[in-house]
């Protein structure tokens, strides 16, 4: 092949590539980083945590229909994962909770990316930044490289005795999403990077890559309806975290969900709705305690309910329950309906009834007046669909072998979350380090 050979291939220049690209550099091995974007970092510099479930059992619970050998190496090798980051001398805080159920550190991601790309440099690693991969060399069945374009439409082929696809997920192809996500998964906002528009998909399926399944469900949030992102900032700052506490209806002025089990798990639940939007509720203890609060600790709180109002998302506040009846019309609710339903909550658990849905983790009626109102719409960081690995991080075939010389870390990958979710960078962290130890083994042991 009349190319250049380097020991990793890596195709994503994000959380996985960039992790997977400083430790193969330790590890003595020649490194060449692609990324279609003119920066590296993708959507996670808009990042501050790595987390996961801490234990087996409770990922297992959260997490029953993921991978079980990608699940155990996640959280067996997720304490690893932050010392690595440290030992780049990254600041990581202490162990603190995330959700309901998990544990993680908080970190600066930008100043962590930004470290990695130093470090692979000064290690002899390249970067090649506006630079396309049109698709993968094979030879006998294996991944041997890439044939790449670069910003000035010139090609090359670089040589590989592995190849990482770490290009960040399909989240930016609305036929993508619609495909493997949801039939109106186009209808979501884009809460990433615009730049993770499938590349690694297409690359993997083209040499017979097994894929996860059509139905596993996105991660995402609630944001307000009607309301576009104008800046990345907008990911954390829009996104309506405290619906964990509040109630939400949708088109036919009914709950469908325990809304207290997950914002992340409302947005998919709210995006087969009528509509994909519905109406959230809260009252003064959920705005006093969760709306202008921290959602963990160490972020910045931000008043979403006044930011949803000033960029003119549908919002409204009732001075007691009965002006909820007087939802304006054109919104497509009753708002009788609304106020009733808001009503039959409070006294049903107030007089110890179960409610239909659940409220497992918060069962307070909202009764203290006034009420917040926001409509809310889901917004997709990245689908739980992708290409099949194991936990070497090696990509899988359709009959399950792993394909010769080609592995995958990150977004683009799928089988680890299943209608459910426990750290997206932590997954990147766990199997871009994994992706670079496989590569170096397989350097030595040819």
């Amino acid at each position: 092949m009349d190319a250049e050979v380097v020991d990793l291939l890596i195709i994503g220049a994000g959380m996985a590539g960039l992790t997977a690209g400083t430790r193969a550099v330790r590890s003595g091995l020649s490194v060449v980083l692609v990324d279609t974007s003119t920066d590296v970092g993708g959507s996670a510099r808009f990042a501050g945590y790595a987390w996961t479930a801490p234990s087996h059992d409770i990922m297992d619970r959260h997490n029953p229909g993921g991978d079980l050998a990608l699940k155990r190496a996640l959280v067996d090798r997720f304490d690893e994962g932050v010392s690595w980051i440290r030992s780049t001398g990254v600041e990581v805080k202490d162990a603190q909770r995330i959700l309901s159920f998990g544990r993680g550190h908080q970190f600066d991601t930008g100043h962590y990316l930004d470290t990695c790309r130093r470090l692979i440099l000064d290690g002899g690693g390249r970067l090649l930044l506006a630079a396309h991969t049109e698709h993968l060399l094979t030879e006998h069945g294996a991944v041997v490289g890439a044939r790449l374009r670069s910003a000035d439409g010139t090609h090359k082929n670089v040589g590989a005795r592995a190849t990482l696809l770490a290009t960040g997920g399909f989240q930016g192809d609305p036929a993508l999403r619609t495909a493997h996500v949801h039939p109106h998964a186009d209808r979501m906002e884009l809460r990433s990077n615009p730049d993770s528009r499938g590349g690694g998909y297409r690359l993997a399926t083209g040499v017979g890559a097994a894929t996860g399944h059509a139905d596993a469900g996105f991660y995402g949030h609630l944001i307000p309806s009607r309301t576009p992102f104008t800046d990345p900032v907008d990911f954390v700052d829009l996104s309506l975290y405290y619906s964990e506490h509040a109630l939400l209806f949708n088109l036919r002025n009914e709950r469908f969900v325990d809304e207290t089990l997950g914002d992340h798990l409302t947005s998919m639940a709210l995006l087969e709705q009528p509509g994909s939007r519905g109406l959230l509720i809260a009252d003064a203890r959920v705005f006093r305690d969760w709306i202008v609060g921290s959602y963990v600790e160490g972020a910045v709180a931000v008043d979403k309910f006044a930011l949803a109002s000033k960029r003119g998302g549908r919002v409204g506040l009732a001075e007691d329950l009965d002006e909820l009846a007087f939802l304006p019309e054109e919104w497509g609710y009753r708002g009788e309906a609304i106020r009733d339903g808001v009503r039959r909550f409070n006294e049903g658990v107030s007089a110890g009834l179960a409610t239909a849905p659940g409220r497992e983790l918060d069962p307070l009626p909202l009764d203290e007046p006034p009420y917040y109102v926001i409509e809310t719409a889901p917004a997709i960081t990245f689908p739980f669909h992708g290409v099949r690995i194991d936990d070497r991080a090696r990509v899988l075939a359709e009959n399950g072998e792993p394909l010769p010389g080609l592995l995958a870390a990150g977004s683009d990958t799928g089988g680890l979350w299943h209608r459910a979710y426990a750290g997206g960078i932590a997954s990147a962290l766990v199997f871009g380090l994994t992706a670079a130890d496989t590569a170096a083994a397989s350097a030595r042991h040819p």
